[in-house]
């Protein structure tokens, strides 16, 4: 794979030397490489060709978008493969949360509060041609959350399986009212910060931006960076989420976290998810 980023490379930047190229990761849609400590490299995992050309175009496109309407960095495209799913940019200053947590989290809430503020206030009939509309009725995400907690119910505490399989026998909360647009996949990974100074430096990986329900976004910070951090967000967000909102926020990150469990058991490679959502479990559910 890194032969393939290198040939990439040279037919889109000629002349651009190459001095290193890292594996950065993975998630489920796209395989990250740094070059020079520089450039970020992503590639879709998609097995159609045309699947991966309609997604970087679309990405492009979207980022341009997003650089207008965002209040901290975000990614701005180098150059784009459509063959090979390619879609380069500069590299953000900061790391991802999950690999580098920050001194003060709390320091994190004012900045992703504006940030979801100016997102969430985009004009949807605007964003809407640029991304796909991601509503499903909650009963069916229940029942897909608890299919993965089938798959990784062996490796949950007797304590937590007892909060989890209550949750599931629960009421639901009210289905989305109005949607928004939305990052959509506003997990730790994809939030940069400066660990010293707990300065958000940017925000990426927008293949899963929509036009969907705002709380799904609310609901990320909550898994990954807490109930106290989702509180004071929330204090520095200048939309609206209600009680019913609130619910849907709790709901969607219980989800989420039982996704990311049954993804990182997976593969080695991506054991970290499944880590954090372990540790983060009786957290989420209690």
């Amino acid at each position: 794979m890194t032969e393939e980023i290198i040939r990439l490379l040279a037919r889109h930047l000629p002349g651009y030397k190459i001095d290193a190229v890292k594996r950065l990761g993975e998630g489920q849609d796209n395989a990250a490489y740094e070059v020079n400590g520089e450039l970020v490299v992503r590639q879709s995992k998609s097995d159609e060709a045309a699947g991966r050309g309609e997604a970087v175009r679309r990405e492009a496109a979207l980022l341009a978008a997003v650089g207008e309407l965002s209040p901290v960095p975000v990614p701005q495209p180098v150059f784009l493969d459509e063959e090979a799913g390619v879609l380069a940019y500069g590299k953000l200053p900061g790391r991802p949360l999950n690999l580098h947590p920050v001194r003060e989290p709390m320091r994190l809430a004012a900045p992703l509060g504006d940030f979801l503020s100016r997102l969430h206030a985009a004009p949807v009939e605007r964003m809407e041609a640029l991304v796909p509309r991601d509503i499903y009725p909650l009963s069916e995400l229940l029942e897909e959350a608890e299919g993965h907690y089938r798959e990784v119910e062996a490796h949950v505490s007797p304590a937590a399986r007892r909060m989890v399989e209550d949750f599931f026998g629960g009421k639901l909360p009210a289905e989305p009212g109005v949607p928004a647009f939305c990052h959509n996949d506003l997990g730790a990974e994809h939030v940069l910060a400066d660990a010293e100074t707990s300065t958000v430096t940017g925000v990426i990986d927008w293949t899963d931006a929509a036009i969907a329900d705002p709380a799904y976004d609310f609901a990320l910070v909550f898994r990954d960076l807490g109930p106290e951090v989702f509180e004071r967000t929330l204090a520095h967000y200048h939309g609206r989420l209600d009680d019913a909102g609130r619910a849907r926020v709790l709901f969607y990150a219980r989800c989420a976290l039982l996704e990311d469990v049954a993804y990182g058991l997976c593969s080695a490679d991506v054991r970290s998810y499944a880590d954090a959502g372990l540790a983060h479990l009786e957290r989420t559910f209690s």
